[in-house]
């Protein structure tokens, strides 16, 4: 990964395989269950995801099984991808912090009309 900041939906994805490996539809819930409903994966998108996210080694395939007649896939967090889920919410708790004292600070001298920042 670089160190540019990760899109929602990684990081969505990465979250909801942070505590326990998940197949595609409890991921789907998990997923929208994080987000407060806000986003719904649709499947497509979802299996496309897991396929980069398998590339580039941030989880793996922790089990198949055939249920239902259907191949089912249970795919878990690899030690590289709790590392960069790792990174990327102590980046975000970073800036919520800073926004946190930034307005904090605001509320404290407000603006002046017509002043720049």
């Amino acid at each position: 990964m670089t160190e540019r900041a990760m899109q929602e939906p990684t990081l969505l994805l990465l979250t909801a395989l942070a505590d326990a490996p998940r197949h595609g539809y409890a991921l789907i819930q998990e997923v929208a269950a994080i987000s407060e409903g806000r986003v719904r994966m649709r499947t497509g998108t979802l299996y496309g995801a897991l396929d980069r996210l398998l590339q580039q080694g941030l989880i793996e395939v922790a089990a198949e099984e055939v249920v239902d007649g259907r191949a089912r896939r249970t795919y878990a967090l690899t030690g590289g991808g709790r590392e960069v889920l790792a990174a990327e919410a102590e980046r975000l708790r970073a800036v919520a912090e800073e926004a946190q004292r930034r307005l904090a600070v605001a509320v404290v001298r407000p603006r002046v009309r017509g002043a720049f920042a």
